[in-house]
């Protein structure tokens, strides 16, 4: 829809009514805004050349409660529908279509369902099941899926004990484990205690018991009805034809008259004084309670309707908080306020709020936060704020706003979801697309006080502030586990031999219905693509080996909107082994401090106002080739307009040469801070974590990884930062050795690079690498290899948490079998079907993953997971499994077109130059891309069931690590060599 002539078209289809249409610049797309006049519907189109093509329905969802009822209901939709009546659609999509993107999300106060894909049909298809899926769910008639998704009570028999289980309700557990989430959770409740931002839409473990089937069913009569819907197309396609699809399958089924519900969202009434709150989290009992509060100041900033303050507000978190000296941040660590400061500006509701918030600071530490933070916002306001830092803020977020890069997400999605910032409120979707204009006036208005000004209005003379504590409860978890036990022991002592037989009866039929194939009739009616669909030519590595002023470069030759992506290596087999953990903390220390020509606050302004960012990053690539072997690296991550080139160079050498680490403050600061940040990671994907923990058990390249940035490096860091603050003379130890390894690391001689450009920006590198490479110091070539002592250590490491995160790891190298692509069919045949099923279905857990790969090496690991003995049980039967593999033909082309779609995930070009390097340091050949695709599109049952063996070796490996719920490690401690909290 490129052109006037397909606008016309649309005012043709009388069903709807063209409200506004407009060329988007920004975008480079027709935007055209509609209502369906029966329905009432609501109606965004994006149409351009993009044909990574976007379909989203959303409903205003604002909870009631706390039982976590829009997130439940998420889950449950596309648990079956009228048309495709199968047990979990979104599943059987996963497997069997190209989709690009394929999910659901629950946020404070709307639920929506995105979905892409680049093939016509297949999009067709998903926007069918997902269109079905939430206008007409099977929830009505099957109250199972309440039960599954959401909770219910659960006995086996009448012996056992009375527990409860359901997704959602683990999910939560897992959620509200970290005190980051508490705080989140805590301050929109206090921050808006009479709206519906008062309540969780996620769920609170503690209220989602209470939760009905019938409030379940009436939620969806009540808000998922096409008037109270918002849908969004985007993408180069046939918009006039999709519409009257929408129209004659969906919409004209309903009349807006119909809908019972007006879900606006009224106003929180402001404060007419700032409250105070406490709220507690859970820590281990030998972790204790010192510097373990958060202290937090939280205040309301207008509305998600002004396009000016939405952007504003973004450049002032990065001045005052998220910059390397912003002024903020720096005045609370030098008072002595926290070892991480962290915050900012929380959107995406109709009205954001700007945090403050001082981590590990001790509780009677919170008048001087205040005094503190808004001392230095009143200087600010006063005294003016850091030209230079303001427009840097405003260069890195419009940089971004251009580049459109979302990693994985197509950036359609991303501008749907933009969009709902407005539309949700009745306001203009186009409203934060259309945002050249904003950053103009905002540029302007870095001279004439504006910034300033906001600090006044919205964070000094606000009224409308919340101050909260979260602060540490030893044992919190247990006793929660205990209370829960006991008031469940008490329930069922309450009751009749009748009621008890009834539970155990429900838990039966629900396993019952769980492990109850759908009907191959009803399967068939999820459409699908064939094998015939798939092109048989897979993608082909894009870049060429060059060599540049004796530098080794990768040129993945491509049109990038003359944005150059540069990747600087520094192989790490320059360091001793023993001093590996040290390349981990220089990423984390490089580009923080002073160098010879800048303080590190003027360096992270300059890197942003003449680049689109500069970051540093330690990973490593295995050897294809060399079994057992791999490469290390520090990389250097810049992306930089082709004539800014030399400034990134420039720098570069700056900071990897000129670097000043012999201010310990600072030091100790930064070491206060990564720790912060490490552990937060942990929390976050503590799956990762026991995955990357149980591969160093056996793996090389897992050991470094480990190492540099795993639970073992966390444990080096909590050293280091114990040692650095008790004992003045290690700190100049600390200091010698991060300079012996930069001496070590960045030399002329240990060069690759990386480069993603088209011919033109070649031209830039090539003329600017030589006196690159000259400004390194030459290096003595000095190796050491990589050596590990492997041998399972099969560790629990215990946490504060509800759940688990439980990984099984292994090798198949050396028991005679070879690496196939149908391992990459397993890998979907295993995460939606057998893991689905047994770990997420029946278990309970939130979710499961698994790989095994060209590395010949392989994981299984669950997570928030509320079992542990009996998931790895279900690793354990995995072989069984596979030797009686036998399903029907179509469902083995499901999970082939289910591969292709991850093998064909359309890629940015920094990606592409990414895959570029990983493929030159790994040894992958196209070929070798070749065959593993024709092994996917030609793989049959009996090469699935061959699999059996290689799963067999990598579970006889005997890699287990589990991060998770102390108590149910230490019930299970047979299965474990060692036991230890994971936060010392």
């Amino acid at each position: 829809m490129s052109d006037r002539s397909n606008l016309e078209k649309l005012k043709d289809i009388t069903q709807y009514r063209v409200l506004k249409e407009t060329y988007i610049e920004e975008m480079n797309s027709q935007g055209v805004i509609l209502e369906h006049v029966k329905s009432g519907a609501r109606i965004f189109l994006m149409s351009n050349d993009d044909d990574n093509k976007v379909f989203c329905i959303g409903f205003r969802t604002p909870p009631e409660d706390s039982s976590g009822l829009p997130h439940i209901l998420e889950h449950s939709v596309l648990e079956g529908s009228e048309k495709f009546p199968v047990k979990d659609p979104f599943v059987e999509l996963v497997k069997g279509s190209l989709n690009t993107f394929l999910n659901a999300m629950t946020y404070p106060d709307k639920t929506v369902y995105p979905v892409a894909s680049c093939n016509d049909k297949d999009f067709r298809n998903l926007m069918d099941v997902y269109m079905d899926g939430v206008l007409h769910p099977r929830i009505y008639r099957e109250p199972k899926i309440f039960l599954q998704e959401g909770w219910h009570y659960e006995m086996e028999s009448p012996e056992d004990n009375l527990t409860i289980n359901g997704v959602v309700y683990n999910e939560m557990k897992g959620a509200f484990s970290s005190p980051e989430s508490v705080l989140d959770r805590y301050t929109r409740a206090v921050l808006f205690p009479d709206n519906s931002y008062a309540n969780e839409s996620g769920g609170d473990p503690a209220f989602i018991p209470e939760l009905t089937y019938e409030q379940f069913i009436r939620f969806h009569q009540t808000y998922y009805h096409p008037a109270n819907s918002y849908i969004y197309l985007y993408g180069d396609m046939d918009m006039e034809e999709n519409l009257r699809w929408l129209d004659e399958q969906y919409l004209s089924r309903y009349d807006r008259k119909d809908c019972p519900v007006d879900s606006s969202i009224p106003l929180q009434k402001p404060f007419t004084e700032p409250v105070q709150r406490e709220i507690t989290y859970s820590v281990t009992p030998e972790e204790g309670t010192e510097k373990k509060t958060y202290l937090s100041v939280n205040t309301v900033v207008g509305t998600d309707l002004d396009p000016k303050l939405y952007v504003a507000f973004q450049i002032l978190e990065y001045a005052l908080i998220s910059a390397p000296a912003a002024p903020l941040k720096q005045a609370l660590i030098d008072a002595g306020l926290g070892e991480d400061i962290m915050g900012g500006y929380e959107s995406g509701i109709l009205q954001p709020y700007f945090s403050v918030i001082a981590k590990n600071a001790d509780k009677e530490q919170k008048a001087e936060f205040l005094i503190a933070v808004k001392g230095t916002l009143r200087r600010l306001a006063d005294q003016g704020i850091d030209r230079k830092s303001l427009l840097a803020g405003l260069n890195y977020y419009e940089f971004r706003y251009r580049e459109a890069d979302y990693g994985s997400a197509p950036k359609g999605l991303m501008y749907g979801l933009w969009s709902m910032d407005s539309w949700l409120y009745d306001g203009d979707p186009l409203m934060h697309l259309e945002y050249q204009e904003t950053f103009d006036f905002l540029k302007q208005a870095v001279d004439q006080g504006y910034f300033e000004g906001l600090i006044r209005q919205y964070l000094l003379d606000n009224p409308h502030e919340a101050v909260i504590l979260v602060t540490p409860e030893p044992g919190k978890t247990e006793r929660e586990d205990e209370q829960l036990a006991n008031m469940l022991a008490e329930r069922k002592a309450s009751m009749t031999p009748e009621a008890i037989e009834a539970v155990v009866r429900g838990t039966r039929e629900l396993r019952e219905y769980q492990e109850e194939p759908s009907s191959q009739e009803d399967l068939e009616k999820i459409p699908m693509l064939g094998r015939e669909d798939i092109s048989r030519q897979g993608a082909q590595l894009q870049y060429t080996v060059k060599e540049e002023a004796g530098v080794t470069v990768l040129h993945t030759d491509l049109f990038t909107s003359g944005i150059g992506y540069l990747k600087i290596l520094f192989n790490t087999d320059r360091v001793p082994v023993e001093d590996l953990p040290y390349v981990g903390l220089l990423k984390a220390v490089l580009g923080y401090v002073d160098t010879e020509q800048h303080t590190y606050g003027d360096l992270s302004s300059e890197i942003f106002l003449n680049s689109g960012g500069l970051d540093f990053s330690v990973t490593s690539f295995v050897d294809l080739e060399n079994r057992g072997q791999f490469t290390g690296a520090f990389v250097v991550n810049a992306k930089v307009l082709y004539e800014k080139l030399d400034f990134v160079f420039h720098t570069v050498t700056e900071i990897l040469t000129r670097s000043k680490l012999d201010n310990e403050k600072r030091l100790g600061e930064i070491l206060d801070e990564v720790r912060s940040r490490s552990r937060m990671r942990l929390d976050d994907s503590a799956h990762a974590a026991a995955v990357s923990r149980a591969s160093s058990y056996f793996s090389p390249t897992s050991a470094f990884n480990e190492m540099v940035g795993g639970i073992g490096y966390y444990h080096f860091l909590e050293d280091v930062a114990k040692r650095y603050g008790s004992e003045p003379g290690y700190r100049k130890e600390l200091i010698a050795k991060l300079k012996e390894t930069i001496g070590r690391l960045f030399t002329a001689d240990n060069l690759l690079v990386g480069y993603t450009a088209d011919q033109e920006g070649y031209a830039v590198l090539r003329r600017e690498l030589g006196d690159f490479k000259a400004s390194l110091p030459a290096g003595d070539q000095a190796r050491y290899p990589f050596a590990f002592e492997p041998g399972n250590r099969n560790e629990g490491f215990m946490t504060a948490s509800q759940v688990n995160y439980v990984a099984r790891c292994g090798s198949f190298a050396g028991s005679g079998y070879a690496y196939t692509g149908a391992l990459k069919v397993l890998k979907v045949i295993m995460n939606y079907e057998y893991l689905w099923s047994n770990l997420r279905v029946k278990g309970g857990a939130y979710g499961c993953m698994s790989s095994v790969g060209a590395s010949m090496e392989g994981y299984f690991v669950s997570y928030r997971d509320p079992n542990l003995a009996n998931t790895n049980a279900v690793y354990e039967g995995i072989p069984e499994y596979l030797r009686n593999f036998s399903i029907e033909e179509r469902d083995m082309t499901k999970y082939v077109i289910g591969t292709i779609s991850d093998i064909d995930a359309p890629m940015s070009p920094a990606v592409r130059g990414s895959r570029s390097v990983s493929a030159y340091l790994s040894h992958v050949t196209d070929e070798m891309i070749q065959k593993e695709r024709e092994e996917v599109l030609d793989v049959t049952q009996e090469d699935i069931r061959g699999l059996a063996g290689i799963i067999q070796a990598v579970l006889d490996t005997g890699a287990l690590c589990v991060v998770g719920n102390g108590q149910k490690i230490r019930e299970d401690e047979a299965l474990f060599k060692n036991i230890q909290n994971l936060y010392h």
